[in-house]
C-alpha cells in the first residue's frame, strides 16, 4: 500500500506550499548547473521496506513501449515537473533474495501527459513526439537488487490514472511487465499547484476507477512515496519469478505507428 509522510514542509501556508512545488518543478534544470545538487548515488540506501515474497501483478505494457537502448539514471532530458526519484527493489519471489543484474526498463508520460516517441499525443491527439526519448530509460539492478532513476512526477491522460510502466528482464528475458501507481491525493495536489501540469481538460480517472489499478488486488504495484528535501522518492518492491514469465505482452497490439528513434535501426527497436 502507498504511504505518504507529512512533514513541516506541508504544514506551511498553502501559498508557501505552492511556491515550493513550483521551485521543485524547475529543479531538474537547475540541478544540472548546481554541483552536488543530485550528488547522491541513484541507488544509495534509503529506509528499508519489509519484503513481501509475492509476485508483483503483471499489467499490459500499453501501446507506447519501445527500447531506445538508453542505460541512464536521469530520464528527464530537461523537461519540467516535480522531481521524482524512482527506486525499484527486485526480489526473487520464491525466496526474497535480491535479483542482482536484473534489467529494469521504465517509461511514463512527462508532466503534460505526453509519451515520447509516438504521434497522436495530447488531449486532442494531435501532438507528434516521434523521435523523442524523454521519460524512458534502463538501469541494471545492483547487488541489493536495486535500480533507480531520476525523473519527474508523471502527468495524466484521459482514461488512465497516474502510473509508470516497467519491465523486468532476467538473462535478457522479459519476466515481468507491470505498472507503478501513486496516491491520488498527492497527484491532485501537484496537478493543481504546479504550472507544468496545468491542463484545460479535467482529470476523470483515478485509482478508484482505473480498470488496471483495480485489477491489482494485492496492491503490489502501489509505490511507497516519501517527501525528501528536493524531490519525492517512490519505492516499489518488485517480486519476480526467475523461471515463469508474468508479462502480458503477447495480446496487446500497438494502437499507433512504430516509433523510430534516430540512430537505432528499426529491427533493433523493441516495440510492443
Amino acid at each position: 500500500m502507498s504511504s505518504f509522510e507529512k512533514s513541516s514542509w506541508f504544514e506551511e501556508s498553502p501559498l508557501s506550499r505552492r511556491a515550493a512545488l513550483t521551485a521543485l518543478a524547475s529543479a531538474p534544470a537547475v540541478a544540472a548547473s548546481v554541483p552536488g545538487a543530485f550528488a547522491q548515488t541513484p541507488s544509495a540506501p534509503t529506509a528499508a521496506l519489509t519484503p513481501a515474497c509475492i509476485l508483483t501483478p503483471a499489467a499490459i505494457p500499453g501501446p507506447f513501449y519501445f527500447d531506445p537502448k538508453l542505460q541512464r539514471a536521469d530520464i528527464t532530458e530537461g523537461h519540467p515537473g516535480v522531481p521524482l526519484r524512482l527506486r525499484f527493489v527486485v526480489l526473487d519471489a520464491a525466496n526474497c533474495t535480491p535479483v542482482s543484474g536484473a534489467r529494469v526498463d521504465i517509461w511514463h508520460t512527462r508532466a503534460d501527459g505526453y509519451y515520447s516517441g509516438y504521434p497522436g499525443q495530447g488531449d486532442k491527439h494531435n501532438v507528434d513526439t516521434s523521435g523523442g526519448t524523454f521519460m524512458r530509460g534502463t538501469q541494471i539492478a545492483d547487488a541489493r537488487g536495486e535500480a533507480a532513476f531520476r525523473s519527474v512526477y508523471p502527468g495524466w491522460y484521459d482514461g488512465r490514472t497516474v502510473h509508470v510502466h516497467f519491465k523486468i528482464f532476467i538473462d535478457d528475458k522479459n519476466m515481468l511487465t507491470g505498472q507503478m501507481y501513486f496516491p491520488d491525493a498527492l497527484s491532485q495536489y501537484i496537478f493543481a499547484n504546479v504550472g507544468a501540469y496545468s491542463r484545460k481538460a479535467v482529470r476523470n480517472t483515478f485509482n478508484t476507477n482505473d480498470e488496471f489499478a483495480l485489477s491489482d488486488t494485492t496492491h503490489g504495484g502501489f509505490c511507497d512515496i516519501r517527501e525528501q528535501a528536493d524531490h519525492y522518492l517512490a519505492t516499489l518492491v518488485v517480486g519476480v519469478s526467475r523461471t515463469v514469465a508474468t508479462a502480458l505482452d503477447e495480446k496487446p497490439t500497438p494502437a499507433l505507428p512504430r516509433a523510430i528513434v534516430p540512430g537505432i535501426a528499426p529491427a533493433k527497436q523493441r516495440n510492443s
